[in-house]
């Protein structure tokens, strides 16, 4: 204590006597940090830093010498003492400002030297304490007053730019302070003064490369002639300075990704530079010890490469040669990898853009409509000028690559989303009705079940009660079964069925005339089922069996379909009209109409047939009736005559007419082969590198009337029945093909959905195929979901199924230019790749692809009046037609309850005053799952379990199973025939345009006016981005807590029984998370039927379902891809939670179940972070890879929409929620 206060009096004396005020405040100041070292310092560095404060208060008097001497030994005990460093660098202890103060006031350049050494010895966290303390300022300023110097001390600026160099990468404000204090230029100058200078150089080149970072820096040291400095510092392989290189080229790297730059090293040539230096370093670097170096080349590249210029002169230096040969000899080496992505990312980014093989985006079809929307794409597809190439932009090839990259925005985009509704007035139900009711009253006779007395009815025979299902009048085209034509006429007797999964993978082409006759058509009129000996179907028998047991009863109950035309038909066969063919063993053969030229096989001739008889066709249908109570051939037959299509189809899917019985096994989500995704863009790359390899053969177009040339060297394809999608086939290789999707109907995208059949296989043989046109920016085949094949042969024995199938899958930005009318005015934007591999296992077989499991229109009539046929007497159900769709088909609307037990009073009443669920699917064409999802909910409101009694007497359902009969029927993916989403629709439907919509609205309208507004709404969806099955709600809560609105608790009233139904689901169904779910309300979702039935109608419990295309990552199921048994049973699961939600509503119940309203807990347990504009999830949707997966061709690429989100578009967001306009564009 009483040195202390011998130092402080001796120093205020000192100070006092010698020294002017402004000096006396400096010194006080050192004083004061000097007191504060003496708490938590050792006495040794008290000392000497107790000198130093002193020696600053007198820096003009101070010996140089003496303050060398002191700062030598502070460093020694810095750096051999790690307490001592740790206690000098800490925050809290003062000793920072100690040596910058001291920096400050030293003007003695070999002093300062000494000093300079001091505040970094270690780097990490104490270079952030120094940047904290201004130290960055300090030292750029010395550098400036150290440059004015002349000759400069080489040893201080040494050290100077050792320091700098580790601070810079600390101090996010570097450049600017840099920039500002004029250090650029300093530290360049120094460089060209030596460049012969390693030691010197290499500081100089670090500073320079944290420089470079700040992109207003870089284009001023491209002006004071970096880039070319840079040029003379790298080049070819050599063993010395190997370290000074790779900072010279991460410098440039830096340096060019100044677009400036860029441009300024082409014109100086040097392009074909870097390619020269990276060959010679990849020929002489054999043993990859400077990998570093050679990835510094490529990252030059890639950044050359960002632009226009860039992107030619690669070309033009024959680049893609280079680089794929060198990608090609480090493949075997796996730490190579890096060189091989970036390598990969360049070809890619300069590949050409070409033009997508067709003449126009829009569709092939066409449906004039009755009047054309005021504004919208569907106008702008109608106003475009006769002439104008839709497909390509002029200058498709932007000056520079596209700002766009899905991963770096997502982040960006989990800040803040814009898409949250903030408007409170918005988030509340109207008060007053949109339609007066003498409007509504029309809508009277859908709800007889509301009105009816049951007088006169006849309880002993309910049915009478029921009213007959509506239906359209039949067609008259003929129709016929694709897959009879052309089949071998001799298939062996099927075997028992083995437990492993059996994949039909591939066959030998069968040849055809070169110019085929046109297929002969069959009339539906004359297919008949040939019965077993009984003559009959036995549906009375329910599955007792299950697994392999029930299939092997399927190969022992098979049936024949006999085509037979009548006499005269087609050639002058004596057969009688109706003549059918005699039963033959298990087998499939064709009908082969008359071939010109051919050298195929000879038409079959049945045994005992007239030799110039009718040609006829058997096919072996098994008799699925045991495992599929709704599906019939011969009905579904009948259902195809009553379908109107835009194309006119007249052929019949193999799938469709046969049935799908659901596998036995488990089919688990695809593992992702490492570098599988790079193997595919490399052999796209070979196509541009080996041009004469490349067949470019069409095999399949629907835009020309004539048929494609057959020569028997490729497969057959053909997607021309109800559904079907694929309007182009090109032979790429000999086993490798592009497809291109057609659009849908009056639009010009939405390319996802597809269902084609394959013929003409060699077995054995690995087929590629290729989507060549999908739009949106990722896809679930990324994450081990895989297409859906039937094989004709597999289905005659015993095993009619779709099975997931399909290797080497993965989905990619290809080099298919988009134009800017695709892609919502925005230019340079390209299509993706969705491709797979396919090996087939029969001869001769013919195959079906599809994105997910078809559910046809045709179908749906099907089941519908086989659920009648089934109705037992306590069903109540009644099937209307609710309108007429734009392509002249019905929508059905179905009601089921259960039927009162008499014509009391009591009954009657409780019959009447049920409460309501409205259910409705299949908005979207190409969501499949929401069509076998409603199938489950229908099978089981008809069954005749107890649960299903039960919930039946406790509700009245009101049912649409399908929104947009057209857009299922033509083989859409989003839009009805108008062009538009329909789900996008609901504020103002038109009913001209959107006439299911138009009408289903006004039925809820009408129960809202007359106070029966349904207790639930669900709209069942399918959703291409994520797994598992969830749900989106309404909440008013929840949207204004993700938003900094402020409101008040009366504001934010509401009750929480909207969470009740979608909690039971997570703990009764094994596919449902309840962590995927959303109650947020999103501005561009304020047109789906969610939220319209929320907001107008007053409907709490308003729901969208979204069921997975892919499969489960949680609970009984994880792992596992999500097959049609798995969608039923979430459609019975849903009616379950529907009898709970029943039971709950009873306030004795609901005593006992609070926890299913706990929505304050759930909320903040789940933590939802928004991954896009439009969805909520609780964590990221997928793990990385192992290989990063890299879905853009450019540096920077695209900012991503879901189908819909305008990214502008919302990609990860619901598939059946995105922003219509904008769906799938990105």
């Amino acid at each position: 204590a009483w040195l202390l206060k011998y130092i402080f009096l001796s120093s205020a004396v000192s100070v006092f006597v010698f020294v002017s005020l402004s000096v006396v405040v400096s010194v006080c100041r050192c004083l004061c940090l000097f007191l504060s070292l003496c708490f938590s310092l050792n006495s040794r560095v008290l000392m000497f830093l107790g000198q130093l404060e002193r020696l600053n208060g007198e820096a003009m008097l101070a010996d140089a010498e003496i303050a060398r001497q002191i700062t030598a030994k502070i460093l020694h005990l810095i750096q051999t003492q790690e307490k001592t460093r740790k206690e000098i660098m800490s925050k809290g202890s003062g000793g920072m400002e100690v040596i910058l103060a001291t920096l400050e006031v030293k003007d003695d350049w070999s002093v300062c030297r000494d000093y300079v050494s001091l505040p970094v010895p270690g780097g990490g966290r104490r270079v952030g304490v120094l940047v904290s303390k201004g130290g960055t300022g300090i030292l750029l300023q010395m550098l400036l007053s150290a440059s004015k110097e002349w000759p400069p001390s080489e040893e201080l600026m040494l050290q100077l730019h050792s320091v700098l160099a580790k601070v810079g990468p600390k101090d996010r404000k570097f450049g600017v302070k840099a920039r500002l204090n004029g250090a650029l230029n300093v530290t360049v100058n120094l460089l060209k003064q030596n460049l012969q200078n390693p030691k010197l150089l290499l500081p100089c080149l670090q500073v320079l490369r944290v420089y470079s970072s700040n992109s207003v820096n870089a284009v001023s040291l491209g002006k004071n002639g970096l880039v070319e400095l840079m040029f003379k510092i790298i080049g070819p392989f050599s063993k010395k300075n190997t370290s000074l290189l790779k900072v010279a080229l991460d410098t440039l790297g830096a340096l060019l990704k100044s677009k400036t730059n860029a441009r300024r090293a082409v014109d100086r040539a040097h392009v074909p530079v870097l390619l020269y230096i990276y060959q010679d370093w990849h020929r002489n670097d054999t043993r990859h010890r400077h990998m570093l170096i050679r990835k510094g080349i490529l990252g030059c590249l890639k950044n050359i490469t960002n632009i226009k210029l860039g992107r030619r002169a690669f070309l033009d230096a024959d680049g893609m040669r280079i680089l794929y040969n060198t990608s090609t000899e480090c493949l075997p080496v796996r730490t190579l990898d890096p060189l091989i992505n970036t390598s990969s990312l360049i070809m890619r980014k300069c590949f050409p853009k070409n033009r997508l093989p067709l003449p126009t985006i829009k569709s092939v079809f066409h449906h004039q409509l009755p009047h054309i929307p005021a504004g919208g794409p569907v106008a702008q597809l109608y106003s475009q000028p006769p002439g104008v190439d839709d497909v390509v932009d002029e200058s498709d090839d932007n000056e520079d690559a596209e700002a766009e990259n899905d991963t770096e925005n997502e982040e960006d985009k989990d800040l803040h989303n814009d898409d949250i509704e903030t408007d409170i007035s918005k988030l509340r139900p109207r008060e007053t009705p949109s339609r007066p009711f003498e409007e509504l009253k029309i809508y009277e006779r859908f709800f007889l079940e509301l009105s009816e007395d049951f007088q006169g009815f006849n309880f002993d025979n309910p049915k009478a009660a029921v009213i007959d299902p509506v239906t359209a009048p039949k067609s008259h085209c003929s129709i016929t079964v694709p897959t009879a034509q052309g089949l071998p006429p001799k298939y062996p007797t099927t075997a028992p069925l083995q437990g492993e999964r059996h994949l039909a993978k591939d066959a030998r082409p069968r040849p055809e005339t070169s110019s085929p006759a046109p297929a002969c058509p069959l009339d539906l009129d004359t297919i008949n089922i040939t019965r077993g000996q009984d003559g009959r179907r036995d549906h009375s028998q329910s599955p007792t069996h299950s697994g392999a047991e029930l299939e092997r009863d399927l190969l022992q109950k098979l049936e024949q379909v006999s085509l037979t035309r009548p006499q005269g038909r087609v050639g002058g066969g004596r057969g009688g009209e109706g003549s059918r063919q005699h039963r033959q063993p298990p087998r499939l053969t064709g009908v082969v109409c008359p071939r010109r030229g051919g050298v195929g096989e000879e038409s079959p001739v049945e045994e005992g047939a007239e030799e110039d008889g009718d040609e006829g066709a058997v096919l072996e249908v098994p008799d699925t009736a045991l495992l599929l109570p709704l599906h019939d051939p011969d009905l579904y037959v009948e259902m195809v005559k009553s379908t109107r299509s835009v194309p006119q189809y007249s052929q019949v899917a193999y799938p469709d007419y046969f049935g799908h019985v659901a596998p036995t096994f488990r089919e688990h989500i695809l593992e992702r082969v490492y570098g599988v995704q790079r193997t595919k863009i490399f052999q796209d790359i070979e196509r541009l590198i080996h041009p004469n390899d490349i067949l470019d053969k069409v095999v399949y177009d629907l835009d020309i009337q004539s048929p494609v040339v057959d020569d028997g060297e490729s497969l057959k394809f053909n997607s021309q029945f109800e559904s079907g999608n694929l309007r182009k086939a090109i032979q790429v290789r000999r086993y490798e093909y592009d497809l291109v999707l057609n659009s849908d109907i009056n639009s010009n995208h939405y390319h996802q959905w597809f269902y084609f059949e394959v013929s003409g296989m060699c077995v054995g043989a690995p087929y590629r195929f290729n989507i060549i046109n999908c739009e949106k920016s990722n896809s679930q085949f990324n994450y081990g979901m895989q297409v859906l094949m039937y094989s004709v042969q597999e289905a005659i024995g015993g095993r009619p199924r779709w099975v997931r199938t399909g290797a080497d899958i993965c989905y990619y930005k290809n080099h298919f230019s988009r134009s800017s009318i695709a892609a919502g005015g925005q230019k340079g934007k390209s299509y993706y790749t969705m491709t797979f591999s396919m090996t087939f296992n029969h001869k001769d077989d013919v195959c079906y692809f599809a994105y997910h499991y078809p559910y046809t229109y045709s179908t749906l009539k099907m089941h519908l009046q086989k659920l009648e046929a089934l109705r037992t007497p306590q069903v109540y159900l009644r099937q209307d037609i609710l309108c007429e769709t734009l392509g002249g088909n019905g929508c059905p609307l179905l009601t089921i309850t259960a039927m009162p037990e008499s014509t009391s009073n009591d009954q009657i009443c409780q019959f009447r005053n049920r409460p309501l669920v409205f259910l409705s699917a299949r908005v979207h064409p190409g969501e499949t799952n929401a069509s076998w999802v409603m199938k489950g909910t229908l099978e089981f409101l008809m069954g005749t379990s107890p649960l299903a009694q039960s919930l039946r007497e406790a509700y009245i359902f009101k049912i649409v199973p399908m929104l947009n009969p057209d857009g299922v029927v033509n083989g859409n993916h989003r839009c009805s025939l108008s062009g538009e989403d329909l789900n996008r629709q609901w504020q103002s439907p038109s009913p001209e345009l959107h006439p299911t919509i138009y009408h289903t609205k006004s039925l809820l309208q009408y129960l809202t006016a007359i106070q029966r507004a349904p207790l639930v709404f669900c709209d069942y969806h399918g959703h291409s981005r994520k797994k598992n099955v969830f749900m989106y709600g309404c909440s008013l809560k929840e949207t204004v807590w993700q938003t900094n609105i402020s409101a008040t608790s009366c504001d934010l009233h509401e009750d929480l029984g909207y969470r009740t139904l979608p909690k039971i689901l997570s703990q009764i169904a094994p596919a449902f998370s309840m962590a995927s779910c959303s109650f947020v309300v999103e501005r561009s979702k304020e047109a789906t039927a969610r939220v319209v039935v929320w907001r107008e109608m007053g409907v709490q419990r308003s729901y969208t379902m979204e069921s997975t295309l892919c499969g489960c990552d949680q609970g009984k199921y994880k792992g596992l891809q999500i097959g049609t048994r798995e969608l039923e049973e979430m459609g019975a699961q849903f009616c379950v939670a529907l009898l709970r939600l029943k039971r709950l509503t009873c306030p004795l119940e609901l005593r006992n179940h609070a926890h299913l309203l706990d929505v304050e807990s759930d909320f903040i347990e789940t933590r939802c972070k928004v991954t896009s504009p439009s969805t909520y999830v609780l964590e990221d949707e997928e793990h990385s890879f192992m290989e990063e997966v890299d879905y853009s061709a450019e540096s920077g690429d695209e900012l991503e929409h879901e189908p819909d989100v305008a990214d502008t578009h919302d990609n990860h967001l619901s598939d059946s929620e995105s922003n219509s306009q904008r769906d799938a564009l990105t």
